[in-house]
């Protein structure tokens, strides 16, 4: 009895963490939230759930995220996805001297109407697009952020932020040799995926 009174504990908890998961994701969807851990602990408050140690992973929420979008997006989500992958692809072609490449949503197509086109640019020069900006008269705004880092240490980088009526391309400026190396992806702490010219290409191509 008692071990299959645990058994149920058990199945109970993962299908909390399940549906909080889903709500995770829906709040990410739907309200522009892009932090998981506030979005997880967002979904805990709402379902009133105070065991905070059995919170989903990210990846079980990118997971639902996904989900979410399949089933509630469709070829609007599809065809906003499109537009933001040819937007993404002006933006390398503009920014070739400095080997962009795409990361994040855009790339693992969950990018929905809050996301962001992020591009990682890669300098020896920390100073350079700033300056490739400014020659080419393109505003900007300038932002400081920490992400996670090679070997669990954290990194502060530089973050260039171009604005238009329909996009906002953000610009990770990746100084040295060090920075060729994907950093840890905060979803599932594997190497982050970065997208080439050519294969951003080849998604706007086939309408992927």
């Amino acid at each position: 009895m008692g071990r299959r009174h645990q058994s149920g504990q058990t199945k109970l908890s993962e299908r909390q963490r399940l549906e909080l998961a889903s709500e995770a994701a829906r709040i990410m969807a739907t309200e522009g939230q892009k932090s998981y851990l506030i979005a997880k602990q967002k979904a805990a408050d709402r379902m009133k759930m105070t065991n905070r140690q059995a919170l989903p992973s990210n990846a079980e929420v990118h997971d639902a995220l996904m989900a979410y979008q399949r089933l509630y997006g469709g070829d609007r989500h599809q065809a906003h996805l499109q537009s933001l992958r040819k937007s993404a692809l002006e933006a390398m072609r503009f920014f070739k001297p400095f080997s962009p490449r795409l990361v994040g949503p855009v790339v693992d197509g969950t990018a929905d109407q809050f996301s962001r086109i992020c591009l990682h640019l890669f300098t020896d020069d920390p100073d350079r697009p700033m300056h490739y900006l400014m020659s080419h008269e393109v505003p900007f705004s300038q932002e400081r952020r920490r992400i996670r880092w090679h070997r669990n240490t954290h990194k502060d980088i530089d973050v260039l932020v171009i604005e238009d009526e329909d996009e906002v391309i953000e610009c990770s400026i990746m100084v040295g040799d060090d920075a060729k190396t994907a950093p840890p992806s905060p979803i599932d702490g594997q190497p982050m995926v970065r997208a080439s010219f050519q294969e951003v290409a080849s998604w706007v191509e086939l309408g992927e």
